[in-house]
């Protein structure tokens, strides 16, 4: 699998997730198999000026090369602006979001709302394009709703206007991360372009990713919210790869010290961050909070979860997570799974 210069060893990818796929998180997955993983979605008009916020998303370890970053913007030159500053801060590919659902993002013009113009998006790659020197990918979405499923013109667009790689997500704007996804227009962009294409939607098991990969064509997959607290579907997904038999299930001990590890890395993270304007206490304490809604998800689908959940509130540092845990999951004792269904809200993709 190759995007412009840059050749990857897998083909699942940790797909850029908002309010997710951070520096913590990116590094976890890429430790436990993922080829590549993209930043979460960053405005470009943060970037032009210069948030805080904006800043925190382009923080990234040294090895993660190449540095992908996610920009959107409604405005062609706002969006050429933003991929300048980002390939000036390590970027080493441009992904421009056209797939975000959200309303205050759709509502600018930005996000899904620009694939309703496919003339829009060839111009909007081309600018980017023209403005740096690295790859420029795309992520679309089947299309705006049933009346307008244009994603294979879209993506054609997206290739005329100089895109190396485009994303499709099988739903479309009106769906949001509700009902199927339709896999049926993967195989319609694979057909329709020569650029790599990246397959999305409905991938929650090592399995799905497989079958994704083997049923449309796609070059690569992005899993979303399907690693979600199980970034162990890497391990399995690159095992499947090097065709090995697949790897056993955590054991409880790998689970909470993967789990423990976790918060750490985000405690520095946030540390790392605010560079000593917050004492190491309070540092934690924002940290673990940011943390809640990956220890919800490291908890869905197991016996003891429910409980858990109930108090995930109550934490505020790297000892209080340690101390439910080992309430609700004792030392000892084996992790044991129940039923559950997708949470539809636990991430967008």
């Amino acid at each position: 699998m190759q995007i412009g210069p840059y050749a990857f060893a897998g083909r699942f990818f940790l797909a850029p997730l908002a309010g997710v796929s951070d520096r913590p998180f990116r590094a976890l997955c890429r430790g436990m198999g993922a080829a590549f993983a993209y930043t979460e979605m960053v405005s470009a008009h943060g970037l032009i000026h210069g948030t805080e916020q904006t800043s925190s998303y382009l923080d990234r370890d040294p090895d993660e090369v190449p540095f992908a970053v996610q920009i959107f913007a409604s405005d062609v030159d706002v969006l050429a602006r933003g991929a300048v500053l980002a390939v000036e801060q390590g970027a080493g590919i441009v992904d421009i979001n056209m797939a975000c659902p959200v309303k205050k993002v759709c509502s600018t013009g930005a996000g899904a709302a620009m694939g309703r113009d496919p003339r829009l998006v060839e111009e909007a790659v081309r600018q980017v394009c023209r403005s740096v020197n690295v790859p420029v990918t795309v992520k679309i979405r089947a299309g705006w709703d049933d009346a307008l499923k244009n994603g294979a013109e879209v993506a054609q667009a997206a290739e005329v206007g100089g895109a190396a790689a485009v994303a499709v997500h099988g739903r479309t704007r009106a769906q949001m991360y509700s009902g199927k996804a339709d896999w049926g227009m993967l195989r319609k962009v694979k057909e329709a372009v020569r650029i790599p294409v990246l397959g999305s939607g409905d991938v929650w098991t090592a399995n799905d990713a497989v079958r994704m990969h083997r049923e449309t064509g796609c070059d690569a997959v992005l899993v979303a919210r399907g690693a979600c607290g199980n970034p162990w579907i890497f391990r399995e997904l690159r095992a499947w790869e090097r065709g090995e038999p697949p790897p056993p299930p955590p054991s409880r001990d790998e689970w909470v010290a993967t789990v423990l590890r976790h918060v750490e890395m985000q405690i520095a993270h946030r540390a790392g961050q605010r560079r000593g304007q917050e004492d190491p206490a309070a540092a934690e304490r924002h940290a673990v909070v940011e943390m809640r809604k990956h220890l919800i998800w490291y908890t869905r689908g197991r016996k003891g979860g429910a409980p858990f959940r109930r108090e995930v509130e109550g934490v505020r540092s790297v000892a209080d997570v340690a101390q439910l845990i080992d309430r609700h999951f004792p030392p000892g004792a084996e992790l044991e799974s129940e039923p559950t269904s997708p949470d539809a809200e636990a991430a967008g993709e």
